[in-house]
């Protein structure tokens, strides 16, 4: 996902959640490439709020453990 194709909303979610997942998973566990491919997909998804998004985070991680 490239921000240049985004709307000024769609950035606005992105860096809304963005926010909230660098705020719970941000510590040093988690890979920063994850929390950015879990926001852009998130937001390529067609979501128009961030509710849900820590909850689809853990299920999207926890798939990338699985592997």
């Amino acid at each position: 996902m490239t921000t240049s194709t985004l709307t000024e909303e769609q950035l606005k979610l992105r860096q809304q959640v963005l926010m909230i997942l660098f705020r719970e998973f941000g510590n040093g566990k988690y890979s920063n490439q994850s929390i950015y491919n879990c926001a852009d997909e998130w937001c390529s998804k067609g979501h128009k709020i961030s509710a849900g998004v820590v909850s689809y985070y853990k299920a999207y991680y926890n798939s990338l453990n699985t592997i």
